[in-house]
């Protein structure tokens, strides 16, 4: 696998034609895609994250193969990544990931739905006074929580409240092609600690990503050591 950090190239960042192009989840997907696909068969096999410094965007990856500067804009720096992981590490994360969860309806078909504004309608369900309704940030910090550590004994490694925020909470909206459906993904951005708990496990979720919407920068776990 391979780790890459991918920046424009300066004379990329005062091409006008470029930043009236950019802009939004999508035409970040289709950049990224550029770097990685090498036919129309190609299936998915990376991740991705997406950073901003100012307003330049800055994209870190996880791939099997190195991303491929066809569009020459891009400056790429990519190394081997093979963590060395044992049960009981701990480590410093950040990761965005689009928190849902499935249910299934009265006729059997499943549907994804966004833990935050579940959080919020069964508070409103409760008919709380407005005194005693939460913050935002409290619904988001709890219904976000609540979401990773339901999954963490999954993807191998354990999390614990009060060691990680839950916060940046956006919906968003956009379109594959005129006239079609809309693409519609909420997205959590996490911070803190986790402890390693099966170390294969652990290492497959970090290669393979945490959750849904991986195609649009979601899922990717970015890990340093913990002091």
């Amino acid at each position: 696998m391979y780790m890459s950090r991918i920046t424009l190239k300066v004379e990329a960042t005062e091409n006008r034609d470029f930043w009236r192009s950019f802009g939004g989840e999508y035409h970040a997907h289709n950049l990224i895609w550029s770097l990685f696909t090498d036919g129309p068969d190609r299936e998915r096999d990376f991740l991705y994250r997406q950073e901003l410094a100012g307003n330049v965007p800055t994209f870190f990856s996880v791939s099997e193969r190195e991303p491929v500067n066809r569009g020459g804009m891009w400056l790429i720096e990519s190394k081997e990544y093979a963590p060395i992981l044992r049960e009981g590490q701990r480590f410093n994360f950040v990761l965005k990931a689009n928190p849902v969860r499935t249910k299934a309806d009265e006729k059997g078909g499943h549907h994804r739905h966004d833990v935050v504004m579940n959080a919020k309608k069964r508070l409103q369900e409760d008919l709380l006074p407005a005194s005693e309704m939460p913050s935002q940030q409290e619904i988001i910090q709890e219904a976000g929580f609540a979401w990773l550590a339901s999954r963490s004994e999954k993807y191998g490694f354990s999390v614990l409240n009060g060691e990680v925020r839950a916060d940046g909470y956006r919906q968003m909206r956009f379109y594959k092609k005129k006239g079609k459906r809309p693409i519609q993904i909420s997205t959590i951005d996490y911070t803190g600690l986790l402890t390693v708990t099966e170390p294969e496990a652990f290492l497959n979720a970090l290669f393979t990503g945490v959750g849904s919407a991986k195609g649009f920068g979601c899922g990717m776990i970015m890990i340093r050591p913990a002091r």
